[in-house]
């Protein structure tokens, strides 16, 4: 006995459901520099790009947004100028 399944599925897609592309969007960062890409968004803000970014310019720049970086700074400045404590050590009897 030799049984043969078919199944035909039938997909029929949505039309209209992807957004539009823009070939020309243009990225504004905020050191100043601007520069164009292909997006879904027309005109994009950021932060950081290629020309600031830490990684690529070998500067070191700290996003602050809290106060946590320099917290951060105060309490090790403070472990640095704490003397260590000396221990005394007891002797062992024999």
């Amino acid at each position: 006995m030799h049984f043969e399944l078919k199944f035909v599925i039938i997909l029929t897609m949505k039309t209209d459901i992807h957004p539009t592309y823009y070939s020309k969007a243009s990225v504004r960062c905020a050191c100043g520099n601007t520069f164009t890409v292909g997006s879904t968004k027309e005109f994009i803000d950021t932060e950081i790009c290629a020309q600031c970014h830490p990684f690529y310019t070998k500067k070191e720049k700290v996003l602050d947004t809290l106060g946590r970086v320099q917290k951060f700074k105060d309490r090790m400045a403070k472990k640095v100028e704490r003397p260590k404590k000396i221990r005394k050590v007891k002797e062992r009897k024999k």
